[in-house]
């Protein structure tokens, strides 16, 4: 792809060929969101992001890594609505690395489910004895499996682009009751019958975050599900909670990032290629014992 400009405009081929309707309208930090009549392509990029910085270099593969294994969990939770409308029709030049997607209207909500003390739960449970307003066991480690996953979501905040803790009573008062338990059982199911799946493949899934919105009435996952850069997986036979665990997941570039000293503002880091290397590996051990399909 071209050049992505941080004022979020995006000059590629599909800009120059003007039988094509198709217009670029977002740069996230590491997917391009393009529309096409009246769907969406929404499209990954080889770019990592960590602390919500995306760093220079990219991992080769990475996107259509991501889409792929992301496109095989939608397939596997048939059962629940998602945008997806098709993984083929889509521009040459985007193949394996781009989804044609349902516009849909996103709920103001990023919706975590937690089977495992890590993370951002791991600090703020030492401080506090709960996560996100969820009281947890006293005595727990680092590592540690909790009694049961519990939902813990964020929020984007636009001052500072940054996820946000919320409680489950912020979660009712943005979005009623209702629809904030809807999201709870659905965040949860997602995340329970997925860990299970993942557990049988040798891969503990810590936690995972999904993004629902509105297609009319019906709620429906958007984004992406299940994947290496929105969830942490583990090695199964590894794990020894009371220590941080080796992954198969961004965490790996996150503890690179921070052993460097940057204060984790842009710009980040150039990424070493043994660091690279090593990364795109991790991302095609996940995709690869996940699905049980060779990359």
């Amino acid at each position: 792809m071209g050049k992505v400009a941080r004022a979020g405009v995006v000059r590629t081929p599909l800009d120059q060929d003007r039988s094509r309707n198709v217009k670029h309208v977002h740069a996230g930090k590491v997917r391009d969101l393009y529309t096409d009549g009246d769907t969406l392509l929404l499209v990954a990029s080889d770019r990592v992001s960590v602390y919500d910085v995306s760093l220079p270099t990219p991992i080769p593969d990475k996107g259509a890594l991501l889409t792929q294994l992301s496109n095989w969990w939608f397939e596997f939770f048939a059962d629940i609505p998602n945008h997806v409308l098709s993984t083929t029709d889509v521009p040459a030049e985007f193949a394996g690395r781009a989804v044609r997607v349902k516009p849909l209207k996103m709920v103001l909500v990023e919706c975590v489910a937690r089977g495992y003390l890590v993370g951002s739960g791991w600090k703020e449970y030492q401080r506090s004895g709960s996560v996100c307003g969820v009281a947890l066991p006293a005595g727990l480690r680092e590592g540690d499996r909790l009694p049961e996953p519990i939902f813990t979501p964020t929020t984007k905040v636009s001052d500072t682009g940054h996820d946000e803790p919320m409680t489950f009573d912020q979660v009712i008062e943005q979005e009623g009751r209702e629809i904030a338990e809807r999201l709870r059982e659905r965040t949860l199911d997602l995340y329970t019958r997925g860990a299970a799946h993942a557990a049988e493949r040798g891969v503990i899934i810590a936690d995972t975050k999904v993004e629902f919105g509105w297609d009319g009435d019906v709620l429906t996952l958007g984004d992406e599900l299940l994947t290496s850069d929105s969830s942490r997986f583990w090695p199964a036979a590894e794990w020894e909670p009371g220590r941080p665990q080796r992954s198969f997941d961004k965490q790996f570039v996150r503890d690179w990032a921070t052993s460097t000293g940057w204060d984790k503002e842009p710009p980040g880091p150039e990424i070493p290629a043994d660091i690279v290397a090593a990364t795109r590996n991790k991302y095609i051990e996940a995709y690869q014992l996940i699905t049980g399909r060779t990359w």
